[in-house]
């Protein structure tokens, strides 16, 4: 995906739910075609496709979005519908690469994530010409808005997963720092919490885990320095 987007990954109990979508819409519109497409940067990519007589896109299929000519270019770029009732008789659109595999009509609508960024599109494309009826136009618009919500959902789900994955390194790290304990640089005497220097074997024996930092005893600081000492 480009810029700042999330890479979210659709769950397979969802993509399931998005099988049935396209079957359903390409069965009610009569068309050998209805896609779910994701852009995945540089390319885009069939996710779903109908499983429909004729269909000629199969999930996994994907070209390079940039300049590629497709149908579904223009919808992503314009985040709007795109009706091509013809192609053939469509200067615009009579060389596209979807064209040259009698693919000649086309109405898809963009899947945009909630921070407004394309997903992809929902789309259906059939072998003859094709106005599609406003009917079917609202269907489409239904549809792609209940994918949206599943998306918005996963979404969701995958920056508050970030988010405490975060956390959790964050209070990892603070736990880490909290298990450096001061050990007297000559004696080798542990301090605990209460500030009491007790040997080092009895501290690991309760905290085999520590790690430690370098202090010296009030003890030590006696007997090496004197003149830096307040008393044991």
């Amino acid at each position: 995906m480009q810029g700042d987007r999330v890479d979210i990954e659709v769950p397979e109990d969802v993509l399931s739910n998005w099988q049935d979508i396209a079957n359903l819409l390409a069965a009610m519109v009569g068309i050998p075609a209805a896609l779910i497409m994701r852009v995945r940067d540089p390319y885009i990519e069939v996710l779903v496709s109908s499983e429909s007589d004729g269909n000629p896109y199969h999930p996994g299929g994907g070209e390079k979005l940039a300049d590629s000519g497709l149908y579904c270019e223009t919808v992503i770029r314009s985040k709007a519908k795109l009706l091509v009732p013809d192609a053939l008789a469509d200067p615009n659109w009579e060389n596209n690469p979807d064209a040259k595999i009698n693919m000649i009509s086309y109405l898809g609508f963009p899947i945009l994530l909630p921070d407004s960024t394309p997903f992809g599109t929902l789309c259906v494309l059939d072998k003859k010409r094709n106005e599609y009826s406003e009917t079917i136009e609202q269907l489409m618009l239904a549809l792609s808005g209940l994918i949206e919500s599943h998306l918005e959902m996963i979404y969701v789900n995958h920056v508050l997963g970030d988010k405490n994955k975060r956390l959790s390194d964050y209070l990892g790290e603070l736990q880490t720092l909290r298990g450096f304990i001061s050990i007297c640089a000559s004696c080798k005497r542990v301090k605990n919490a209460e500030n009491e220097w007790n040997p080092i074997e009895h501290y690991l024996i309760r905290h085999p885990d520590a790690e430690f930092s370098h202090d010296i005893c009030p003890s030590c600081m006696v007997k090496l320095y004197p003149e830096h000492s307040v008393g044991a």
